[in-house]
């Protein structure tokens, strides 16, 4: 019998403990506000769709292979995380920035970054491996459990991620205040999660 408990639990517990999605959401939200990083929001939750129905798709003829993409995803994934961290410590006070433009600046906000971190971010695509195979798979291989499975995943990955928008939108005066620790600490969250993909 599907357990829907243990499916809402994994799902919860997956989505709203910190990560690469959460700390960029709570960065976003110190630095631009609540409204302006809803599009990054969108990005990660429609990214983290589009791996589980990969990991639908998929998952009959992928399992068996999963060692090698994790060889291929980790160390990638574990790249542009650090690539993340390194935005967010050489982050500049807004008035430095005016009138300057970088050429290789990525927007934090947009959808599409929101999208890219969810297809080299491993444990995105372990999650989805492991939600299906293990709370799917063995109780209901319907089109309509999948369809209610990818809906209910939408509005927890958005849930979770809004919330730790919101947490850095309503501290953002004291995260201005102490920018510069906080950078600090929030690069080297994201260096932490970069590492402990290869403990």
């Amino acid at each position: 019998m599907f357990n829907w408990f243990a499916f809402i639990s994994y799902m919860f517990v997956s989505c709203i403990t910190p990560g690469p999605n959460n700390l960029m959401c709570m960065a976003n939200g110190t630095k631009y506000g609540f409204k302006k990083s809803l599009r990054f929001c969108f990005g990660v939750t429609t990214g983290f769709t589009l791996i589980l129905l990969i990991a639908i798709a998929c998952n009959y003829f992928i399992y068996n292979y999963i060692p090698i993409i994790i060889r291929v995803m980790t160390p990638l994934g574990a790249l542009y995380i650090l690539w993340l961290a390194w935005i967010i410590w050489r982050d500049k006070p807004k008035p430095k920035k005016e009138g300057k433009k970088e050429k290789l600046h990525l927007d934090t906000t947009s959808i599409h970054a929101g999208m890219i971190l969810q297809f080299v971010n491993p444990k995105g695509l372990l999650y989805g491996m492991t939600l299906i195979t293990n709370f799917v798979f063995p109780y209901d291989r319907s089109f309509g459990m999948f369809v209610i499975v990818l809906i209910a995943n939408w509005f927890m990955v958005l849930f979770s991620n809004v919330c730790w928008v919101l947490f850095g939108s309503i501290f953002q005066k004291f995260f201005e205040d102490y920018k510069k620790v906080l950078n600090a600490v929030m690069a080297l969250l994201l260096v932490y999660c970069a590492v402990s993909l290869f403990l």
